[in-house]
């Protein structure tokens, strides 16, 4: 059932996630959780995606659906170089059908040359960046081991000053968790308007919350309760602030389907590429065990097969009894698959973050309520 269904959504839209410099980076941060998935599988470094593997994984996207979204991670992206970029987009254009593109960066390196590019070129751009210069540089550092607060918020005034159309990807980690309110008057203060955050993850072979930069469940559920009461009193005032978690489960109580992968209740049919072509099903199981195929002798029909053979999408829907019989669990859905993961016995349980969603939606299911009742209204005025 979830495969047929992916199919053909797949068939209307595709979208790929693409490593072009694999995990190569300007910067050492400490809880990078690709730099973990790279050495827990048989090859650490798949070098640069070369321009015959780009035109051969564009021009098979734009065969399998009649429109595409292509977006670049790490690593990072931008270690690939500026003519890469230039020439993809140009292979893409060829097509004049619905493309649209985004990237992840770090912000380390952006100057004039990239900013006009994705402005011209109409990237969607998400900027890491998780705090005040006090927070972001504590585990976010350049090769020199200095912090790189100071390059990336000169990148972001760039992105502001040019109209590039940028969102905020903070990591929550133990020290963002503890000064949100901090943080979100910083960004608030500072324009940042549409903002996301990501819940750190441990490295594969850790017990969870033993690093120093370690979410614990406790101190997720605070820090989304207490984002939320923030979220929600900006709301109030007509002061709207745009945090995606948030706004997703709004939109799932206003009826529509969300689009965070983790709130499906399994894991879409995802394609990422790492740069010498490999298929894999998600950013999170880059792996050996996930391998779908490549793309320079394969098509995503044969992705979608493999994929269905080792039941990654299957697998991701399961949910033990009392995880359904959850009051939360149609909105929660059960949470992303890495975080139900044993990856010594390759079980699935209860999300490790699961009390931290029992707290924060125990809060805040009411006011998100009012919040999706009041979307709903809108929507139906147009």
């Amino acid at each position: 059932m979830i495969a047929s269904m992916e199919k053909a959504e797949r068939r209307r839209h595709l979208g790929l996630l693409i490593k072009p410099a694999s995990g190569r980076c300007n910067m050492r941060c400490a809880y990078c959780f690709y730099a973990d998935e790279a050495e827990n599988r048989s090859f650490r470094d798949c070098g640069l995606m070369s321009a015959d593997t780009a035109h051969v994984l564009i021009d098979k996207a734009f065969a399998a659906a009649r429109s595409v979204s292509f977006a670049f991670q790490g690593g990072e992206p931008t270690v690939r170089g500026l003519d890469f970029f230039r020439d993809f987009v140009s292979c893409a254009s060829r097509y004049g059908g619905d493309v649209r593109y985004a990237i992840q960066t770090n912000g380390y390196a952006i100057d004039g040359e990239w900013v006009d590019f994705f402005k011209e070129n109409h990237f969607l751009v998400g900027l890491s960046l998780d705090g005040n210069k006090a927070i972001h540089d504590l585990y976010r550092t350049g090769r020199d081991g200095k912090g790189s607060f100071r390059r990336v918020f000169a990148t972001a005034e760039r992105f502001r000053s040019s109209g590039v159309d940028f969102n905020i990807l903070s990591t929550v980690n133990r020290d963002v968790a503890a000064d949100i309110e901090g943080i979100y008057a910083f960004f608030k203060r500072n324009g940042f308007r549409y903002q996301q955050y990501i819940p750190c993850i441990d490295p594969i072979a850790s017990e969870r919350g033993t690093m120093p930069y370690s979410l614990t469940a406790e101190l997720y559920g605070g820090f989304l309760i207490r984002l939320f009461d923030l979220y929600y009193r900006d709301w109030s005032r007509g002061d709207y602030v745009s945090i995606r978690y948030f706004d997703n489960l709004v939109s799932m109580i206003a009826g529509y389907r969300p689009e965070q992968c983790g709130l499906f209740g399994f894991c879409p049919k995802n394609y990422v590429f790492e740069a010498d072509g490999s298929a894999y099903p998600c950013d999170f199981y880059v792996l050996d065990g996930y391998r779908l195929g490549n793309i320079m002798e394969d098509g995503f029909d044969d992705f979608d097969a493999r994929s269905s053979e080792i039941g990654f999408s299957e697998k991701s829907a399961e949910a033990d009894a009392e995880c359904r019989s959850c009051s939360c669990f149609p909105i929660c859905r059960g949470g992303c698959r890495r975080d139900r993961e044993d990856f010594s016995t390759g079980q699935l349980g209860r999300s490790y973050l699961c009390p931290a969603y029992k707290s924060f939606f125990a809060h805040a299911l009411p006011y998100l309520r009012q919040m999706g009742e009041a979307e709903a209204a809108a929507r139906r005025r147009g």
